[in-house]
């Protein structure tokens, strides 16, 4: 055999060929045997050749091409938020919130206190008093342990690492968070996708990552990114009673939106689950450069995490958390949390009702973007926008599956004037409108 694969179990062949591409003896871009092939040098049953090289796509090192088999995935990362960098174009893909909006640190951060010294606690006690009433809403019983880390990504990936091994399988929704998507796959997990609909994860969805072995299940209670779903009461019960047959698998909830939410929170994490967190950032409405997280979490995960945030070496600065408390126990601060939340919810209604009397109907979720379902290849519309000048991120950067991938775009409005407002609806109605011949049959909705 020309890699010299090995294995009679799709783990086994997977392992086995994973360790091909990390030691180079597979190259971007090389084709892996045919399924057939393979299957009778091994001597195994072609579903479990599929089934490997299935375990191989979720993780992200091969792509499947049709007729074109499967090939050895290159090495381009995991899209990012933000501005695009060097365009001239008029970016509406970013999502980032609007900087006008993010309450000003200098009277604050003048309040900031006393130096910290080695040997103190790592979670400032202000800080812990304040987030453990903040966090504690349909969480089990009893005061949750509180921990802070650098950020959202941070929590999630000191949470996955004080928990799984290389290749654990991971439940994800389908289409996902990016940050959350790059943090497991540059953790070396397995991503399982678990579809998302209009009131969140679904429990089909994760009835079938349970049965498929993940060890962690990372969802999004409100205002989903892309989405901007929101789990129902309903929704979140069904979720519930599905994770109470798996109490040891580690269920983390990211309320990224938190203080900004216009959605009740409807928590997934049961009585009885016995590993769990939920993870509160603040970086939508005091700013990312704020990088700062709050998790809330059982006793022996936060036990866990503190061995891994250690004073002198990987602590959240006393001075961050200080700053955080002063800001979001400040009348003024919560105030003008309050007008930016509007604001965000104002700005993306009035754009999906200016997209809907142009033909293309929207329905506006939570969260800062707008997920925008497309009745013409959501490519060429992209194309088609960059020539009238607007840079627009369409939704196959968000989906782990290419078969669930349906036409969309994820648009960032927030920051737009009526009058700019109203000309991207005109541009990306007419781009659709140039397009529709061509329109795939139907779309997906979300």
């Amino acid at each position: 055999m020309a890699v010299d694969i090995i294995g009679r179990s799709a783990s086994e062949i997977a392992a086995s060929l994973r360790e091909r591409i990390e030691r180079g003896h597979l190259q971007a871009g090389d084709a892996l045997p045919p399924v057939r092939a393979l299957a009778t040098e091994l001597g195994v049953n072609r579903n479990t050749v599929v089934a490997a090289y299935r375990l191989l796509a979720q993780a992200g090192l091969v792509v499947a091409r049709g007729r074109g088999g499967t090939r050895v995935a290159g090495h381009a990362p995991v899209a990012q938020e933000g501005y695009a960098a060097g365009t001239v174009l008029r970016d509406v893909g970013t999502g980032n919130p609007d900087p006008a909006l993010i309450p000003d640190p200098a009277a604050a951060l003048a309040r900031s206190g006393r130096p910290v010294l080695y040997g103190e606690p790592v979670v400032d006690p202000g800080l812990e008093a304040w987030a453990r009433e903040w966090m504690a809403e349909g969480l089990p019983s009893g005061a949750p342990r509180i921990t802070v880390t650098s950020g959202a990504s941070d929590a999630i990936e000191r949470l996955l690492a004080q928990a799984l091994q290389r290749e654990d399988a991971v439940a994800l929704e389908d289409p996902c968070f990016l940050s959350a998507l790059h943090t497991v796959r540059q953790g070396g997990y397995r991503a399982v996708p678990v579809a998302v609909d209009a009131e969140g994860m679904t429990v089909d969805g994760l009835r079938a990552a349970l049965a498929d072995g993940v060890r962690a299940v990372i969802c999004t209670p409100r205002a989903h990114n892309p989405t901007g779903a929101s789990l129902t009461a309903e929704r979140a019960a069904q979720l519930r009673a599905v994770l109470a047959d798996h109490p040891y698998v580690l269920v983390i909830e990211d309320d990224h939106f938190s203080l900004l939410s216009r959605a009740p929170l409807h928590s997934v994490i049961g009585e009885t689950q016995q590993r769990w967190a939920r993870i509160r950032s603040v970086s939508k409405f005091l700013g990312p450069d704020m990088c700062l997280a709050v998790v809330a979490s059982d006793v022996e995960t936060a036990e866990r995490l503190a061995l891994r945030l250690t004073p002198g070496t990987t602590w959240v600065s006393h001075i961050l958390q200080r700053l955080t408390l002063a800001l979001v126990t400040d009348p003024e601060v919560r105030a003008g949390i309050d007008r930016a939340a509007a604001h965000y919810a104002r700005r993306n209604d009035a754009f999906a009702a200016a997209l809907t009397a142009r033909g293309l109907p929207l329905v506006v979720g939570d969260g800062l973007n707008l997920w925008v379902p497309l009745p013409a290849p959501a490519a060429q519309v992209r194309e088609d926008l960059m020539r009238r000048g607007w840079l627009v991120r369409d939704g196959d950067h968000f989906f782990l599956s290419p078969e669930a991938a349906g036409d969309y775009l994820r648009l960032t409005v927030h920051q737009l004037d009526d009058a700019e407002a109203a000309s991207l609806a005109d541009d990306l109605a007419s781009a659709v409108a140039a397009l529709r011949p061509s329109a795939r049959g139907g779309r997906i909705e979300g």
